[in-house]
């Protein structure tokens, strides 16, 4: 069923309640996601974006029922990332040789996925197309941002700016708006959002934001591909974005482990006890990897001016769910980050070694040497991890 965004301008996507994780598994969304698609109709009818493959059926079939299919004049591909494009060409079977607006590497990713040759308008920053009555769009690339095909189109008049996966969140409701939802949900999945996938590009996101700023354009709705339409000062979510962009950090520390027999786990637990004694102010985060979300960590690790990673040292490396995480962590290219490393060992040590050079090749800097103890630690042991927390803390706040 569409629901009426403003004036002539319609959503008509999907609500997925039941997704619990994205990008295969790599992604975790506890509440949920939507496709968002949107329908305009003005002297000419245009969909912006599609739906997940999965809901091509149910998504056409909602259409048809709203609209003759054949009066839809173009399509508009801001991103052919398939939970987007994923209807498009069971739409196409009904009204083939419908112009599909795309960039020129959407052009090679819609073929890369369907393997099909279609009625391509590829088009680049300031092209427009006219919608009648006065009200035109006009595509705004945004590669990298964040595939290389990714664009946005800003339709005037209405003032709207549809910005695919820019500023959206993996955050399921039938309330749509942004004034309608709890606001810490929405921006706990936002931060989310960024942190897990928009991090890497941050200094792309802070030009780009640069760029529409500077083409002094009114926007009253900001429609993404997921999640919820900013409609209620929807320029916030820009600056928080580009707060995001600029190297991030909050008053924590987050410390992380995986443990064989308690022993490191007994090692973070009073590290963080440290923390606690010499700066009350500071808010800690402790999590054992094999046991938390690792999208959850990864929104923490965002948040935090520092970490701290142990392992116990197994098959001459560290346990997997460290080793999982850090791989993660290289890939999202966190700026301006301090870290350490501790751990147990047994007869070598060699995970503090691995976690600490990881660290260093994610560009993060190392505050203090590894904290490490053969075998189990005892009394002493723990009272010098708490000193250790102590340490880092002192040295943290100096900077």
């Amino acid at each position: 069923m569409k629901k009426q965004i403003i004036n002539n301008v319609y959503w008509v996507g999907k609500n997925d309640w039941e997704l619990r994780s994205f990008h295969g598994y790599e992604y975790s969304t506890h509440r949920g996601s939507s496709y968002n698609s949107y329908l305009i109709r003005e002297e000419k009818t245009v969909l912006i974006d599609t739906v997940y493959q999965p809901f091509s059926n149910e998504f056409v079939k909602n259409i048809a029922s709203e609209i003759e299919l054949s009066t839809i004049d173009y399509i508009v591909v801001n991103h052919a990332e398939p939970d987007h494009s994923g209807a498009l060409i069971e739409l196409l079977r009904l009204i083939p040789g419908t112009p599909i607006y795309c960039t020129e590497n959407g052009v090679k990713s819609i073929k890369g996925h369907y393997h099909q040759e279609l009625n391509f308008k590829p088009v680049k920053t300031g092209d427009k197309l006219p919608l009648g009555n006065g009200k035109e769009l006009i595509f705004i690339q945004a590669p990298m941002l964040h595939w290389p095909d990714t664009m946005f189109c800003y339709m005037t008049g209405d003032n709207i700016l549809f910005s695919n996966d820019a500023f959206g969140q993996h955050f399921c409701s039938e309330m749509l708006f942004n004034d309608r939802v709890d606001q810490y949900e929405l921006y706990a999945e936002a931060i989310k959002y960024y942190a897990n996938i928009l991090n890497p590009f941050s200094k792309l996101v802070t030009r780009k934001i640069d760029e529409i700023v500077a083409l002094n354009l009114p926007v009253d709705l900001i429609c993404p591909s997921h999640g919820i339409v900013w409609r209620d000062n929807p320029m916030q979510i820009v600056a928080k974005y580009s707060e995001w962009a600029n190297n991030y950090s909050e008053n924590q520390i987050t410390v992380i482990y995986d443990t064989m027999y308690n022993g490191t786990r007994a090692i973070a637990e009073n590290i963080v006890k440290g923390i606690n004694a010499t700066d009350k102010n500071i808010a800690i985060k402790l999590y054992n990897a094999a046991k938390n979300d690792k999208n959850d960590m990864i929104t923490e690790i965002f948040r935090s001016k520092a970490v701290l990673f142990g392992s116990p040292t197994v098959n001459n490396g560290i346990m997997s769910s460290i080793a999982g995480l850090l791989e993660m962590v290289k890939g999202l290219k966190f700026i301006n980050k301090k870290a350490a490393a501790f751990g147990c060992y047994g007869w070598h040590d060699v995970s503090t070694k691995v976690i600490e050079d990881t660290l260093k090749e994610s560009g993060f800097e190392i505050l203090m040497e590894p904290l490490r103890f053969i075998w189990s630690p005892d009394d002493d042991a723990l009272k010098k991890s708490i000193d250790y927390g102590r340490q880092f803390v002192t040295l943290l706040n100096k900077d």
